[in-house]
């Protein structure tokens, strides 16, 4: 039961991180695109980010789609952790850091206490 909350808790709020952040990309919310624009990225990555992580939190909540769950958590982790890189090969301070290094921690969390109905099984030969 303890696992069961811990998932829930982490994967509900990492959705609800990557939500906000997909809208704020998708409908360019000049506040939040201005913290992302000078890393390099152009306007038109943002709307590809945005829909990935739109289809990604769809995924990880849906039932059933093992596999499909899995290329979703790789694509979280891969879009966080560049993120953080780039903040920090551009010199951000820390601070700019923080909300993607936490979705990236919700996002290992939900991805390691996933229920066993919600993981890809492996025949054994």
């Amino acid at each position: 039961m303890r696992n069961k909350i811990i998932y829930w808790v982490a994967t509900l709020w990492a959705a609800l991180g990557m939500t906000a952040t997909a809208m704020v990309q998708l409908f360019h919310l000049k506040t939040k695109t201005d913290f992302i624009t000078p890393l390099g990225y152009p306007d038109f990555f943002l709307k590809i980010i945005g829909v990935w992580k739109l289809l990604g939190v769809i995924a990880i909540l849906l039932p059933g789609f093992p596999l499909l769950k899995e290329w979703a958590y790789a694509g979280f982790f891969f879009l966080m952790s560049g993120a953080i890189f780039s903040h920090m090969a551009h010199g951000d301070p820390f601070s700019d850091i923080i909300p993607s290094l936490w979705l990236l921690i919700l996002i290992v969390v939900s991805w390691y206490f996933r229920p066993t109905d919600r993981r890809l099984v492996f025949a054994h030969h």
